[in-house]
């Protein structure tokens, strides 16, 4: 469902709330179904908590804009994926983020 002008919109919601909090996007791509993410944020932000106010945001606004999204029993799993990027160079994770969209 993240096509379109939804994925558009979703973009310009990630990065308003990014830039409210400070956190640098280094690297994103929205898939149909899912999201990658590539942040740099300061290490006393809690990655639980950032999720929580990207996706609560997110499904408030994209719900309420794109009717079509109603039918969903929810926009998001609860589930995500996170990990520092100590071992790997940020451009080996910015490279693997824009080939997602191949």
């Amino acid at each position: 469902m993240l096509i379109d002008k939804i994925a558009e919109r979703l973009q310009q919601i990630i990065c308003d709330i990014c830039n409210e909090n400070r956190w640098k996007i280094i690297a994103m791509e929205i898939m149909p179904d899912h999201v990658h993410l590539f942040l740099n944020a300061k290490p006393t932000d809690n990655p639980s908590q950032m999720m929580n106010k990207i996706k609560g945001r997110a499904s408030h606004h994209l719900r309420k804009e794109f009717p079509e999204l109603l039918k969903l029993p929810t926009l998001w799993t609860p589930s995500y994926f996170v990990s520092t990027a100590g071992n790997i160079s940020t451009e080996s994770v910015k490279r693997y983020i824009e080939q997602q969209r191949d």
